[in-house]
């Protein structure tokens, strides 16, 4: 059972994995961050209990670093923990942390599970944290190798401290799909905003440009790091992307109103279809 939790990283999510396990149960948490003015925010506002000084005392280990630093702490520390315990990534990224993250623990008796929570937003950092990012949201989990026994009892934990449902998937899997649902779509609103005519949106927008900007504004070194440790699923996406886009181009350079409806009512259908999948899965 997990009584005691470790988070190493205390900004958007990890701060925000805190304050939901303070408000939802009765897990004792500890932390640490590099950054002290971190520390003392979290100590100050009740979302911790202490520093996290002594591993061996935490039933889960969460690891909110980016993917490469993640790799690094899990070996340097994976051997501090008691056997049985648990350590999970929080990564948007899976096949460039698991394979050494994993074996490092498997060498130390600790369970290893990979997670990727589905919630977020576009400001970063301890102070941008919220106990109720979480709820609802879906936590994907990749739990190659891992006992079922402890599978289940993490996915029991997240679903205690707010999360509305747990995916499992391969790695491999999720690499594949989080290039196109999360990593292309901020690529495409990171472009979209660089055209000149941004500045100049004021009072002609209903919405829209609101709705496809918002995940422009990102941490650039964070978000870096996950593309390229995605590379090829998210090049192949992009190049999907721009194939598409060269279509209504074309449609337009040819002055055919024609196929630029039948290209429009392809992609409004597609996403009929995407909304009756939804309505179903409730």
């Amino acid at each position: 059972m997990i009584k005691t939790v470790g988070i190493v990283g205390l900004g958007l999510i990890g701060g925000s994995m805190a304050k939901s396990i303070k408000k939802c149960s009765d897990c004792r948490v500890y932390a640490f961050d590099i950054k002290e003015s971190t520390m003392k925010q979290a100590l100050e506002s009740g979302a911790i209990d202490g520093r996290l000084e002594d591993l061996s005392t935490v039933d889960l280990l969460v690891v909110a670093l980016f993917p490469q630093d993640t790799v690094n702490y899990v070996k340097e520390h994976a051997g501090q923990l008691h056997p049985g315990a648990i350590i999970c990534d929080i990564c948007g990224v899976k096949e460039k942390v698991i394979p050494e993250a994993a074996a490092a623990c498997r060498a130390s008796g600790v369970e290893f599970i990979g997670c990727h929570p589905m919630a977020g937003r576009e400001k970063w950092g301890f102070e941008n944290s919220d106990e109720n990012l979480f709820s609802h949201a879906s936590m994907i989990m990749t739990p190659e190798g891992a006992d079922e026994q402890k599978v289940q009892e993490l996915e029991d934990f997240w679903k205690k401290i707010g999360f509305g449902r747990t995916v499992r998937t391969t790695a491999e899997n999720h690499d594949r799909m989080i290039g196109y649902t999360s990593q292309l779509a901020h690529v495409l609103s990171n472009a979209y905003i660089k055209n000149p005519l941004s500045m100049e949106f004021s009072g002609y927008t209903g919405g829209s440009f609101q709705d496809l900007t918002r995940v422009a504004k990102l941490n650039p070194v964070m978000w870096s790091e996950l593309f390229f440790c995605n590379r090829e699923n998210l090049l192949r996406d992009v190049s999907v992307l721009i194939d598409r886009l060269e279509e209504y181009r074309q449609a337009l350079l040819n002055n055919d109103p024609e196929e630029m409806t039948r290209l429009l009512k392809e992609g409004s259908d597609k996403k009929e279809e995407l909304l009756r999948k939804k309505e179903k899965e409730q």
